[in-house]
């Protein structure tokens, strides 16, 4: 084979390789953001099929799907003073991919160190016990402030959700007690009210039986019929001088 032949062989090889590398297939949940020589050309290449221009194109690819990003455990001083571990979970999705790459060198890093301070800062002006009751409302917050300073960034945050409050030990006792007690409390208010509600209730009934000294007579003999029949031992009662009054007359 002569060296002409090598050589056109070499330069066919050589153009099938660069047509190749110009070649880009972009899925749906995907575009591409075209630089050529520096310049920002393409903000929004895709999906599909597509070709860049060889050594002159730059492509980076940049996913539009929601990412869930797990923020790790961090320490928190809340309002009162109680020293807690709080993780969280962040939803967000990049909505401008020029902004993306343009904007902030790493999207995903920055996104994740802007989600642990901001979680240490707004969970720091928060009492233990809004932690606690108010998770909604927190997590609105924290939503609210992630996506107003990740908006120039091209990125939306979607939702936030604090997912573990880890207390101290002495602090779960303390409130396992106070829980107990309040528990107790209840209980000794329902009792109460169960007793005045029975108090009221033989009250009136005694004033019932009071207007007419006949219906006091008959319910002295049920009760009697009553003990009878559930004991078999003998019992002696003192009969009211009222009920032989009756049978005298």
């Amino acid at each position: 084979m002569n060296p002409l032949t090598l050589g056109l062989i070499a330069a066919i090889a050589f153009v099938v390789v660069v047509l190749l590398n110009s070649i880009r297939i972009l899925p749906e949940y995907e575009r591409g953001v075209v630089f050529r020589l520096g310049r920002l050309v393409d903000a929004d290449r895709g999906p599909g099929l597509f070709f860049l221009i060889p050594i002159v194109d730059r492509m980076v690819r940049v996913s539009l799907r929601t990412v869930v990003h797990d923020v790790p455990p961090q320490d928190i001083i809340s309002r009162d003073n109680v020293s807690v571990k709080v993780n969280a979970v962040v939803y967000f999705r990049v909505m401008n991919p020029a902004k993306a790459i343009v904007e902030v060198e790493n999207y995903h890093y920055a996104t994740s160190q802007l989600s642990q301070t901001t979680l240490r800062s707004v969970l720091g002006q928060v009492e233990l016990d809004e932690l606690l009751a108010e998770r909604d409302k927190i997590n609105h917050k924290l939503q609210t402030i992630l996506d107003k300073h990740t908006d120039p960034w091209g990125i939306k945050v979607s939702s936030v959700e604090v997912k573990h409050v880890d207390l101290p030990a002495e602090m779960q006792r303390a409130m396992a007690k106070q829980a107990e007690a309040e528990r107790e409390k209840r209980a000794k208010i329902i009792h109460a009210e169960g007793e005045e509600q029975a108090a009221a209730a033989l009250a009136r009934a005694a004033d019932e039986l009071g207007k007419n000294p006949s219906s006091m007579q008959l319910r002295y003999l049920q009760t009697l019929t009553e003990i009878a029949s559930e004991r078999n031992s003998t019992l002696i009662f003192p009969l009211p001088v009222e009920l032989l009054r009756s049978f005298m007359k």
